[in-house]
Formats: structure tokens, sequence, C-alpha cells
């Protein structure tokens, strides 16, 4: 059966608030700490109240239409601060943490060009990221809060407020990568329609399983691996990038534990897999659930492709689901791909 996304949903809020009611104990997002073991899972009823919680902090701070960085590693915690944005009408704005040795240029040129006016972020981050943010003079403006101190009682205090299809959701920065990053003003009605676009590009239906490793502040990560799941109403299983780079193999052992039905990265990641993933190894694979496996966000190499396809079919991977696919911040994701038919 094909989901058609019921009209009434002008905003991401009303999606996520439907989904708390009607499917409250349904796990929404699994999380993999070590690529390899659960560590943390979120019910659409549990995100909804840390969701609350997080906005009405937001909202004793007076910070409605103001912009607020996200600094988060991989994991859930960026989903609640992400929601808790939106329920509170504040601006998202996703970025990356400052890795140690690294320029803060890219995250000063965000904030100069966001205006933003604080960051959220968790306890054990900002301990490491404090003193760098206090030695930049275009990032000691910044407030912080860590959402993960903050108290589930809070999520009786939030106030709805009016959201609309043109309302702004967040701000997507380029990646830089030919110049200073560039913000995105997307509105949650540019994240439906561009969901609704994914879901038939992709033919998914409430049948649909995730599985991602991709960074979560990214488009591809973010629009794909976690708002996708959240319109369809299906689950979605995560681990961090670095769990997929030191270990492929973690990436599609998820994909056959969890008989996913999509997934997918740049075309790197399926040059990693067959280079670094054994004969042995591919025996303990079950690859005959995935339908999608989309590649994009880098040159799609037909080689490549092929190269997967053949090294992987013994493991039950159908080379009719290799699915080519381009997108781009400025077009909120999704910009060309096939029908999955």
């Amino acid at each position: 059966m094909v989901i058609k996304n019921p009209p009434k949903f002008n905003n991401l809020v009303d999606l996520l608030r439907h989904r708390a009611l009607y499917q409250p104990n349904q796990v929404a997002f699994t999380f993999l700490g070590d690529g390899e073991t659960e560590s943390s899972r979120l019910t659409y009823q549990e995100l909804d109240k840390q969701a609350r919680a997080i906005a009405s902090q937001l909202q004793s701070l007076n910070l409605a239409g103001e912009r607020a960085l996200l600094l988060y590693h991989s994991g859930l915690e960026f989903i609640a601060a992400f929601f808790g944005c939106l329920y509170a009408s504040v601006v998202a704005v996703p970025a990356y943490p400052p890795k140690r040795n690294h320029k803060m240029s890219r995250l000063e040129a965000i904030v100069t060009s966001s205006q933003a006016k604080v960051a959220l972020t968790t306890k054990e981050l900002l301990t490491n990221i404090e003193n760098r943010f206090a030695e930049n003079a275009g990032l000691t403006t910044l407030n912080f809060l860590t959402t993960d101190s903050i108290s589930m009682e809070e999520a009786d205090s939030y106030q709805e407020l009016p959201l609309y299809g043109n309302t702004l959701a967040f701000l997507q920065y380029t990646s830089g990568s030919t110049g200073t990053p560039k913000g995105v003003m997307i509105t949650h009605e540019n994240l439906l329609y561009n969901e609704q676009m994914i879901q038939q590009g992709f033919g998914h239906t409430s049948e649909t399983i995730f599985v991602g490793w991709l960074p979560l502040f990214h488009d591809m990560g973010l629009i794909g691996n976690v708002l996708q799941p959240l319109y369809l109403g299906i689950p979605s299983i995560l681990m961090s990038p670095e769990a997929f780079l030191l270990k492929p193999l973690r990436w599609l052992a998820a994909i056959s534990n969890y008989k996913a039905t999509t997934s997918g990265g740049p075309n790197f990641a399926y040059e990693l897999c067959v280079r670094k993933i054994t004969p042995e190894q591919r025996l303990s694979l079950d690859l005959s659930s995935w339908e999608i496996a989309f590649n994009g966000s880098e040159p799609v190499r037909p080689e490549t492709m092929e190269q997967f396809a053949a090294t992987f079919k013994s493991c039950g991977f159908r080379r009719e689901a290799s699915y080519p696919c381009y997108g781009m911040a400025e077009t909120t994701l999704f910009v060309t791909g096939g029908l999955k038919t």
C-alpha cells in the first residue's frame, strides 16, 4: 500500500503530534551506539515529550523567531533538539561540533550569517567546546543550552504556537566546499513537499524500514534518514558516520539484521564495502530485503555500482536495488532520481 500524506498536515509539528497520538508506543528511532548494539530508542510519544520540554525552555528564554545553532554528535539528542526548535518556532541551524585542532572558521561563518542567539548541545559536548568558543571573537556572543539537562516535567508548560506551511523551519547550510557556507531557508511546506517527492520516487510504503549512518546535520541524513521515516510513520535505525567508517561491515550487518528496505550514501560508501568486507564476513549477510540502495551526494560511478552488485550478489543483493540520485541543500534535498519501478 502506498501512503498518501493527509492534507491536514501543513507543518512537521502537527505531523509528529499526530504520530504521538495515534502511534504513541511505536519506536520511531533506534540508535546503535557502537554501530552494532542498541544504545537508545525513542517512541513517537517520547520524542514528542522531549520536544515539548526543550520547546518550553526555549519559550521561557523568549527565543521564538530567533536562530539556534545545533551542535550534537550523531544520536537521538539531535533529533529531540531539532523538533524542540520546531515546536517553539525557533529556527534550527544544524552544524557539526568542532573537532579538536580543526579551524573554527566555518562555524564562525555560519553563526555570523544566521545570527544565532543560542547554541543547543549536550553537557558532555559543552565541556569539550566551551573554551574553544570563548577564544573566538565571532562566537563569544552565543549562549549555551544543554538539552540533556532539561527536566521532562517542563513539557507540561509548553505553549502551542500557530505554525503554517510557509513558517521557516530551519536554515540548511551548504557544504562551503566552493566558498563561504550559504544558508538556505527551508519552510515546513518545503520539507513536506520534498518528503512526498522522496516517497513517490523511492516507492516507499508503510512496510519500509530505514537504516542509515549519514550525519544528521547534513540534508541527506536529516531529511532522508530522519524526516522521511517520520513522514511515513515507520522505523529508522541509525548509527554514527564514524561507526561505519571504522568498520563498514556494520552498515550492511544492520541492513541484514533489521531487514531494512531503504539505505544508502555517497558512492565512496559502496566502494569501501567492496574493499573492506571480506568473503568470510559476507557469509553472515542477508541483503535480500534491500529494495532501494540510494547513491548520491558525490559523482555516482557506474563501475562502483556494478562491483557492489557483483560482490554482494551472493548475499541476496539485487542489482535493480541500486538507485542513483542527486540532492542539494538549495532545493531542500531531492532533486533527481528515477522511479523505483
